[in-house]
């Protein structure tokens, strides 16, 4: 017996048959119309990187566990790309001069991370970027947290499925400092002690926060403030809030759009201020779906020329898990709206005439590939989602006519070639 090869897809990937598909192409189609109507351009890029950009810029955890590298037989050591941002900062940087800032652009790259497989993570994801380059106004935080409104709701989300909780990393510097007692050193330890805040129990925080070196009273201070909500501002410097975009988005008229949230501190390295995550609101799936936030330096890489900018990345996995909890995944789309069949094959050419005049129409039509008895086509269209069918029978045809019927009603009538269309949108 031959030993055939494993037809699954490598651990961490995905198949996506047809049905799957049609969900996914509807469900994205709608975030790329918004992204559009908003001024956003579509770009894209190499998914091999310099490997070194995520090393310097994407955080440990991605630089050391979730990178996949190569190297070549020139000796480059490449990676997979595990996120977009490092790789559009790059063409940012390189392409600076010829660009008009500010600039919006948006992707939809298919991405790598080596993560162990489970519930809203696998090991190749697709994303959605969106980005603002080249502007520090609050209005840019402003835009994108209406753009995320904008999406979800397109989607079929109402304001109470999901909520952005976003934070500014300079305000909970601040508190840190100025409040809790952490020193400088101890600062960048602590940022990823609250980043895992609510994914952790409290003696497991207690442990973290005694190895980095905090006292029973600063863990205890350290709670207090990350549950304080807006009245942590109130304790904070007035000269650090001026500064902060955050807090004018909490003064704007936009303020309904984001919870402040000292406990969203973001895992990437790159992030220095503004910083936001989307939550689902329902039990059955209470988690972050995507978050982003603001980078001042990220171009630093490249180029001696600071270009700010701030954005997000929407993944497709908990995207697709947030509409399904919330019954807003479409259903796939048909296989077509009509089937022509010619009765017999000699009338093949007529029923390709008959397609064509309702494809210009726009209406997706198929003819059978072999014709079989008109019975079994019959039932193969209704089974591929048909909503009509056009029977070309020679003594029809010869006369100019056709017979048209709907697979729901089981009604049909004969009509005019010319009247095709007309007689097939009825049943749509």
């Amino acid at each position: 017996m031959p030993e055939y090869l494993p037809t699954a897809p490598a651990k961490g990937t995905r198949d996506f048959l047809p049905a799957e598909m049609s969900v996914r192409t509807q469900v994205f189609g709608h975030l790329y119309d918004v992204l559009e109507l908003r001024g956003f351009l579509r770009y894209d890029g190499p998914i091999l990187e310099p490997a070194e950009i995520y090393e310097r810029k994407s955080g440990q955890e991605i630089a050391d566990q979730q990178l996949y590298t190569l190297t070549t037989k020139g000796g480059e050591r490449l990676a997979l790309r595990p996120e977009m941002t490092p790789s559009v900062a790059r063409m940012i940087a390189g392409n600076a001069k010829s660009l008009q800032f500010p600039v919006r652009w948006y992707s939809h790259p298919n991405c790598h991370r080596y993560e162990r497989p489970q519930r809203g993570r696998v090991r190749e994801h697709w994303q959605i970027n969106a980005d603002i380059f080249g502007s520090d106004s609050a209005n840019c935080e402003i835009e994108i947290f209406e753009l995320i409104h904008d999406m979800m709701g397109a989607l079929g989300a109402t304001p109470d499925m999901f909520q952005v909780r976003a934070n500014d990393r300079n305000l909970l510097s601040s508190a840190l400092t100025d409040i809790v007692g952490v020193t400088a050193e101890q600062l960048p330890q602590v940022f990823t002690l609250v980043d895992r805040w609510e994914k952790s129990d409290r003696a497991k925080l207690s442990d973290t926060a005694t190895e980095i070196g905090l006292t029973e009273k600063q863990f205890e201070k350290l709670a207090e403030i990350l549950s304080s909500g807006t009245a942590l501002l109130d304790e904070l410097p007035e000269q650090v809030k001026e500064n902060s975009n955050l807090v004018k988005v909490l003064n704007s008229g936009a303020a309904d759009l984001i919870k402040f949230d000292p406990m969203i501190v973001r895992g990437l390295a790159y992030y220095t201020s503004t910083v936001f995550e989307v939550f689902d609101t329902s039990p059955e799936n209470r988690r972050a779906l995507f978050g982003g936030g603001r980078y001042s330096d990220l171009a630093s890489l490249f180029t001696s020329q600071q270009i700010p900018g701030i954005g997000f990345g929407m993944g497709d996995v908990t995207l697709i898990d947030f509409l399904d909890t919330h019954d807003l995944t479409p259903k796939p789309r048909s296989e077509a709206d009509v089937v022509v069949i010619p009765v017999v094959e000699e009338l093949t050419d007529a029923a390709r005439e008959v397609a064509g005049r309702l494809r210009k129409a726009g209406l997706r039509t198929s003819t059978p590939v072999e014709l079989r008895k008109l019975g079994k086509e019959l039932t193969r269209a209704d089974k591929a989602g048909a909503r009509a069918v056009v029977i070309v029978g020679q003594e029809d045809w010869d006369a100019g006519n056709v017979t048209v019927r709907g697979l729901a009603s089981r009604e049909q009538q004969t009509v005019a070639v010319d009247g095709v269309v007309t007689a097939v949108n009825s049943l749509m």
